[in-house]
């Protein structure tokens, strides 16, 4: 009785081990992986083994994150758990097309934190065993052919980061959003202060949006503010469109002046 009274607290109870079988995964496509389900030292009864991907989102104000699911799997329902047992439970695990890029060419991308969480549901634990893996998200061939135009025209990865909410008149299905921040390129440095990359991906199109932070005078003869003005642009990414020089002429058009403080 004491040892089944210890495995309610996690003390010589179940636990688990998630494990990813792919090395790399894709927006819209399957993550394969398995979870090691390891009987204690008593026999447990179990309502369910799920797992769920997370993503870090920054929440208003910058200096607070939260990690909010975005998709889940019920791998196995009410079960006892034998004790001393060993189970591996396989899963594939459908990523949605909005799934944020990790990682580009096998580098992961600063300030993004996506994985899986797998959680056992232990019947009257006062705690539940689970066990999280990160996932190297690489972007789809549309989303590289992007990222390596804006990288060719000279703009260099800063940060990445998931914002809550949405994007104003765009297609969207999660409730983030991500945003892949470069420092402008030296033609443009003088201009911009921020150039930022969002895509938005469905089964039967990707749309990129871009945000450039263009730098604002504080006089029509003064200098630059501290503050800037933002503008977006949006654009359908089909295979026969040479994006360094669509890139390029939306960028030069952007930074016209516009006005007097411009």
């Amino acid at each position: 009785m004491f040892q089944k009274v210890l495995a309610t607290f996690g003390s010589g109870g179940a636990k688990i081990d998630a494990r990813l079988l792919d090395a790399a995964a894709a927006p819209g496509r399957p993550l394969h992986g398995e979870v090691l389900l390891l009987g204690g030292e008593v026999d447990q009864e179990i309502k369910g083994l799920a797992v769920t991907l997370l993503a870090r989102v920054r929440l208003p104000g910058g200096d607070r994150t939260e990690d909010l699911p975005f998709g889940s799997q019920q791998l196995v329902g009410r079960e006892t758990v034998r004790a001393g047992r060993q189970v591996r439970v396989p899963f594939e695990l459908p990523l949605p097309w909005e799934t944020p890029v990790t990682s580009v060419y096998g580098k992961p991308l600063t300030g993004m934190a996506v994985g899986v969480r797998a959680e056992l549901d232990v019947a009257a634990a006062v705690s539940d065993p689970f066990d999280a893996d990160a996932v190297a998200i690489e972007p789809l061939p549309a989303q590289k052919r992007i990222l390596d135009a804006v990288s060719r025209l000279g703009f260099t990865f800063r940060e990445a980061i998931l914002e809550p909410g949405r994007v104003d008149g765009a297609r969207q299905q999660l409730p983030f959003f991500q945003e892949i921040r470069f420092a402008p390129s030296p033609r443009f440095a003088s201009v911009f202060s921020q150039f930022a990359v969002t895509f938005l991906t469905s089964p039967e199109r990707t749309d990129v949006v871009l945000e450039v932070t263009k730098r604002v005078r504080v006089s029509k003869t003064g200098g630059f503010g501290g503050r800037g003005q933002d503008f977006l642009g949006m654009f359908t990414v089909k295979p026969d469109v040479d994006w360094e020089k669509q890139l390029e002429a939306w960028l030069d058009q952007v930074a016209r002046p516009r006005g007097i403080f411009d």
